[in-house]
């Protein structure tokens, strides 16, 4: 290692404290000179201090290192023990310990890391009032929401197998319990935007949103939503605005992926967007002068979350046996059933095929019958979830599905 690695090693480490120390050094501005144990120029030390450790540990001194970190380390537990138990705040003390730490990172040679991780600490600690602020706001409810959510995505999430097991190899652990993520993820953040900007505002921006990635799973959190608050007319126009977006998104993924049928698809999909945009605006102007609905008070509820994954599971394993049974020849009824599960999976795999193998239009008729699955899909989904509160949304997702189904047949009409 020649003497300019090391010099960036060192200037590293040295800036880590110094970010960190500027923050503390104001934060601390009104205590009496004399009283704060650490400050601009002992964190700017400490983060030295850290670097140097760490350069000795990776040039063969992993003993010297050592005792430098150890040395450090109690002389910051007898500096602060005293202020410890005076003021019972250890943010400052904790923070020295971890410009050490990071400060040994950046001294180890990895010193993109330590500035990112100096960069998030100034973040945490500039944050405090409004950290505070936030918590003090926060009730019962959105705690218990977070702790599910959390084992929900943390806990189970990363020890799931990510390998095709089940009849015909259709199920994948973790793509599965993703969709559970993804559903009660949702289902949160609907939660959380309709404290921060209410109901109405809050719904729509969560169909919006997560309708650019899983309108049925929007659709799914939804109507259960309007289940528990029955004439949630903003979670109504939430699901009619979520399908608006996903016709959007198909559109735009067929240019991308398959090209070849944009003409013909977009033709026919256009009428179908026109009505669901003008259902979901229409539901949307209801909800603002009559919406009274409240967020749910069990914004993370697993068991409904469980049984869409259920029918997602039974829906891959029948792709798998419509492929296995039919072959080459049954690509249209492929496409058709793999639309029930994922429009974005049959888009796909249709732009793999070539014209001598499907015709763009018929590719086109095809991806516009995914779609018809899918949109018959959620519809059975709100009533399902929603029972008479989601007659409304309902309503609107079978106008453009009827309205999609019509042109479908009049293209395959012109073209036998």
């Amino acid at each position: 290692m020649d003497i300019h690695e090391q010099s960036i090693r060192l200037a590293s480490a040295l800036l880590v404290g110094a970010l960190v120390g500027i923050e503390r050094g104001w934060s601390l501005r009104d205590q009496k000179a004399g009283t704060r144990v650490a400050g601009v120029r002992t964190f700017s030390l400490l983060g030295l201090l850290g670097g140097l450790a760490g350069l000795l540990a990776t040039t063969g001194q992993k003993f010297v290192g050592g005792t430098i970190i150890a040395a450090t380390v109690a002389i910051l537990v007898v500096a602060y023990a005293r202020q410890l138990r005076a003021k019972r705040d250890a943010t400052t003390a904790v923070t020295s310990i971890l410009i050490v730490a990071v400060g040994f990172i950046a001294g180890s040679g990895t010193v993109g890391i330590a500035l990112a991780l100096a960069a998030a600490i100034v973040l945490i600690l500039a944050l405090r009032i409004r950290a505070h602020r936030f918590v003090e706001r926060l009730s019962e409810a959105d705690v218990t929401a977070f702790a599910r959510f959390a084992v929900i995505a943390l806990g189970v999430f990363p020890f799931l197998p990510d390998r095709a097991i089940g009849p015909y190899d259709a199920w994948n652990p973790t793509r599965l319990w993703w969709v559970v993520v993804i559903v009660t993820g949702l289902s949160f953040a609907g939660y959380i935007a309709n404290r921060a900007f209410g109901v109405r505002y809050g719904t729509v921006a969560t169909a919006v949103i997560g309708g650019a990635y899983s309108s049925t799973a929007v659709t799914q959190s939804l109507a259960q939503r309007i289940a528990a608050n029955a004439g949630d007319c903003a979670a109504a126009a939430g699901i009619a605005l979520a399908s608006a977006v996903m016709y959007l998104r198909v559109i735009v993924l067929v240019a991308i992926i398959a090209n070849r049928l944009f003409v013909p698809f977009v033709t026919l999909i256009l009428p179908a967007l026109a009505v669901q945009a003008l259902g979901g605006l229409w539901l949307y102007r209801k909800a603002e002068v009559e919406d009274r609905a409240v967020p749910s008070r069990n914004p993370i509820a697993l068991l409904p979350a469980l049984g869409f994954v259920a029918f997602i599971a039974l829906a891959a394993v029948a792709a798998q046996w419509t492929q296995i049974r039919y072959g080459g020849e049954g690509v249209v009824v492929l496409l058709f059933v793999m639309g029930i599960m994922d429009v974005d999976a049959s888009i796909v795999t249709a732009g793999g095929l070539s014209a001598s193998v499907i015709s763009a239009e018929l590719a086109a008729l095809a991806i516009g019958g995914t779609v018809v699955a899918n949109m018959a899909l959620k519809i059975g989904v709100t009533l399902v979830y929603a029972r008479s509160g989601g007659r409304a949304a309902a309503v609107t997702l079978l106008a453009s599905t009827l309205v999609l189904a019509a042109t479908l047949a009049l293209s395959w009409l012109s073209m036998s």
